[in-house]
């Protein structure tokens, strides 16, 4: 638990600062059980990653079923998930993700939810899928350190609900009491991790409690009740706001500021110069969503099915509302059987259509979090076609009230969906499962048995974040930085140690790995060399010492600089180098040095 080889020099909780509980679970199942005797411990990490997957595609599955009373409903969201997998999941080529851990328990908990906030279930019922949210919930939660944002979203879906009056209020207030009580848990399982103390939606919850209680007249026109909805927005924002500062001041939370600074460079509200958000900015995975996934989505018909469906719930939750808080509905009007109560009484379908924008902005927003929205799309674009309520209140509208017609037409316009589906894509799997291929990457192999052969158990490394992370699973050897970056102190560390790309004279180099305890650099000339583009890190540590970068763009503040830039400078083994680092190892990607004493 006490670790002092992942940050070299510094003594870490590891359960506090990552969220590993999954491998300590996963590796005592494995050495008490027989599993031990059958399968290799990889093999038994990998299965169980794919195994929960399978969970998650199940999910799906029954989730549609559920929103459309058809299991081919259920058949098509997996379809569609599986058939768009590059879009869906990153399992396929990323399986320790800490996502590949949680996201399979949130679509469960989704799952959950939406049975739970069915009008027509029973007791019994709605008392056992609160235990599966509560499970699902935590699990999610203690496996993945973005937990925070995605259960703020949910928060965010719920508040809607809430306030337009969609769904009973109690229901909301025990989904909130389990966020809470699970987001408590896992803070206690990490050692009271600040992080999730300080979250906003730790603010939110109270926030809506408070403004929810005090607004709680649910008389007046229309046109009072949307004034009353957006003062609601408002002041719950400001509220949470409050409690986040005051909560912030008191635990002294500072971990998290990282995130704010890029979300105000992000959307161009303040621009800077600060390494950590270049960091984030320049992240392939922090993008905005590209257009080429659209495209691919909408070649198996998901995406254009998918908006037609969610701008249809948006529409007939728009009419739900407005009949709702209409001062003239009488209760012969209630029962009447229009568009608008096909979501009036569905509460679940409610709750759908607004998680989905939630989701959809997210992942709009930042190229990483499409793997929330995707899934979501698999649900809503695949329910549709098979709800029976739907085809029963269109057909009404042309005279057709025959149950048999109804049912005919709703299964095999799924069916039929479903055939075409598997035409246009099965040719894909089969190309896909054709194409067999290995790790290659003989370089890199070549460095890691060089240090396990060279080098001594307790000699410690730096480098790239990316390239220490496989050297500590390679070797074991202790590391100055890794790319876990939720941590303000190894920020600080990780911007000092990448002076080893930027143009500072070898002595100051020197002093810098020093001062952390440096046994060994590795220096790559893929970062070193990367042609100057504004976004390779020797631009971002050009910036940071307030230089200009080498692709000549000047930014206010900045300097041109004659120095030579130490990762390619020290190649040479000038005079002024060779006092201070030794080559041991080279090939045609990794270069190490080792400082002389």
């Amino acid at each position: 638990m006490n670790d002092n080889i992942t940050e070299h020099q510094r003594t870490i909780n590891i359960l506090e600062r990552f969220n590993i509980y999954q491998e300590v679970l996963l590796s005592i199942i494995y050495r008490l059980t027989p599993i031990k005797y059958y399968l290799e411990p990889v093999y038994w990490y990998i299965n169980t990653v794919f195994g929960l997957h399978g969970m998650l595609v199940s999910a799906l599955f029954v989730t549609s079923w559920i929103l459309s009373g058809s299991w081919l409903s259920g058949m098509l969201a997996a379809l569609f998930y599986i058939f768009n997998k590059a879009d869906t999941t990153r399992v396929s080529f990323v399986i320790p993700l800490r996502e590949s851990f949680s996201l399979p328990f949130l679509w469960l908990q989704l799952c959950a939810v939406t049975m739970y906030l069915r009008s027509n279930i029973s007791p019994k019922m709605e008392k056992a899928c609160l235990w599966v949210i509560s499970f699902s919930t935590f699990a999610f939660c203690v496996c993945w350190q973005f937990n925070q944002f995605v259960i703020l979203l949910q928060a965010f879906a719920l508040f809607g609900v809430w306030t337009l009056d969609m769904a009973p209020p109690y229901k909301i207030k025990m989904m909130y009491g389990v966020h809470v009580l699970s987001l408590l848990a896992v803070c206690c399982l990490q050692f009271f991790n600040k992080m999730i103390l300080a979250s906003l939606v730790m603010s939110f919850i109270p926030a809506a409690f408070i403004v929810v209680s005090i607004t709680n007249n649910k008389y007046g026109s229309i046109v009072w009740r949307c004034m009353k909805l957006l003062l609601q927005i408002v002041s719950t924002f400001v509220i949470m706001a409050l409690i986040n500062y005051i909560i912030k001041f008191v635990i002294r939370q500072e971990a998290d500021e990282h995130i704010y600074k890029f979300l105000l460079a992000k959307f161009g509200i303040s621009k800077t110069l600060d390494f950590d958000v270049n960091l984030y900015l320049c992240n392939g995975a922090f993008e905005f969503l590209t257009f080429d996934t659209f495209e691919r989505l909408s070649a198996t018909f998901l995406f254009p099915l998918y908006v037609i469906v969610e701008l249809g719930l948006l529409g007939l939750l728009a009419v739900a509302v407005c009949q709702n808080w209409s001062k003239e509905r009488t209760e012969d009007k209630k029962e009447e059987n229009t568009l608008g109560h096909i979501l009036s009484d569905r509460p679940e379908l409610a709750y759908h259509a607004i998680q989905s924008v939630f989701f959809g902005l997210i992942g709009l927003m930042t190229l990483r979090m499409k793997y929330l929205w995707t899934p979501h799309m698999c649900i809503l674009a695949s329910f549709v076609l098979g709800d029976e309520g739907l085809w029963t209140n269109v057909l009404e509208r042309i005279k057709v009230r025959s149950s048999a017609v109804i049912q005919t037409l709703r299964h095999s316009t799924t069916a039929i969906t479903i055939g075409i589906l598997l035409f246009t894509s099965m040719s894909n799997v089969y190309n896909e499962l054709a194409d067999l291929k290995e790790f290659y990457d003989p370089d890199t192999v070549e460095l890691m048995q060089w240090i396990n052969g060279n080098t001594a158990p307790r000699e410690a490394f730096t480098g790239s974040m990316q390239l220490l992370a496989g050297v500590k699973l390679s070797t074991g050897r202790p590391l100055l930085n890794h790319p876990h970056y939720e941590d303000k102190v190894l920020r600080q560390r990780t911007k000092e140690l990448y002076q080893i790309y930027g143009r500072k004279s070898p002595k100051e180099v020197y002093n810098i790995l020093k001062k952390y305890d440096a046994t060994y650099v590795i220096l790559e000339d893929s970062i070193c060399l990367a042609p100057s583009n504004g976004c390779r890190t020797p631009d971002h540590i050009d910036i940071v010492n307030g230089q200009v970068p080498d692709n000549g763009i000047a930014q206010v503040g900045l300097v041109r600089s004659t120095n030579p830039r130490f990762c390619d400078d020290i190649r040479y083994n000038k005079s002024q180098y060779s006092k201070y680092f030794k080559p041991v190892f080279m090939n045609k990607t990794f270069r190490i040095y080792k400082l002389l004493h």
